[in-house]
């Protein structure tokens, strides 16, 4: 099923100001868990942890946000007057 050009902008902005917000807080729980868990980890393994979860949000939202920055393809676009 394809969104709409419409419904993907209202998605993408609720994504990026409620849902983006709460991984990053779901982030830094996981992390927290792993260093009370494991200690503090070697700096290239927290550099590694953040990145892959820096990444990984976008891989599921990725139909979402392609072509949103882009004018809407469904609008009517008037017809351009030669001479201006």
């Amino acid at each position: 099923m394809s969104l709409s050009y419409t419904t993907r902008r209202r998605l993408s902005l609720l994504v990026l100001t409620l849902g983006l917000p709460a991984y990053i807080a779901a982030a830094l729980v996981l992390t927290g868990w792993l260093y009370t868990r494991f200690g503090r980890l070697p700096l290239w393994a927290e550099f590694a942890v953040f990145v892959v979860l820096g990444v990984i949000w976008i891989v599921p939202l990725k139909p979402i946000f392609l072509g949103v920055g882009q004018p809407d393809p469904d609008a009517k676009i008037p017809p351009q007057d030669p001479d201006t």
